[in-house]
């Protein structure tokens, strides 16, 4: 199975995925890790990329997780995953592609970001940008919601509660 943590920037995606890699005995992969040399150009100099820009790294982002689909075990991918276009690409298998919404109020995320060192944060105007930019889940995507805390892994332990994995 691969679990996909999504979210906005601080919401805890990474944090949380790793906590929930580790109680299910799986790997971890954060999905920045896969952009293109020049995605993270980009990011690092706080320019938003685009759809053209994410279409390679989604692509890349689908071999991976088919690949882990073919293999033991469990894989937790930290993705944004915003738009439902990104998720329905990543949806490789319904079934075995499950989605983990890690969603919190803005205020906290902002408070959360300013302490936060993090080599593609780009300012409180990429969480607006976020936040815009995010699609609401759709009922038949049947994502697991997460309240977001700073307790990663209790955090981790209802989405494996609620995932029942």
């Amino acid at each position: 199975m691969v679990i996909i943590v999504m979210g906005v920037s601080g919401s805890g995606k990474t944090e949380t995925g790793q906590e929930l890699a580790k109680l299910l005995g799986g790997i971890f992969l954060d999905a920045d890790d896969f952009h293109s040399p020049e995605n993270k150009d980009k990011m690092k100099r706080h320019i938003s990329l685009t759809d053209e820009d994410r279409a390679p790294w989604l692509a890349r982002l689908r071999e991976i997780i088919a690949d882990a689909l073919g293999k033991p075990g469990h894989t937790v991918l930290a993705c944004s995953a915003l738009k439902l276009a990104y998720r329905y690409q990543l949806r490789v298998d319904q079934r075995n592609v499950r989605l983990v919404h890690i969603d919190g109020k803005a205020a906290d995320i902002a408070e959360y970001m300013k302490t936060r060192n993090h080599e593609y944060f780009a300012g409180l105007d990429m969480l607006i940008n976020q936040l815009c930019t995010f699609e609401a889940l759709r009922p038949w995507e049947e994502a697991v919601v997460v309240e977001r805390t700073e307790d990663w892994a209790a955090m981790a332990k209802t989405a494996r509660e609620q995932l029942a994995v």
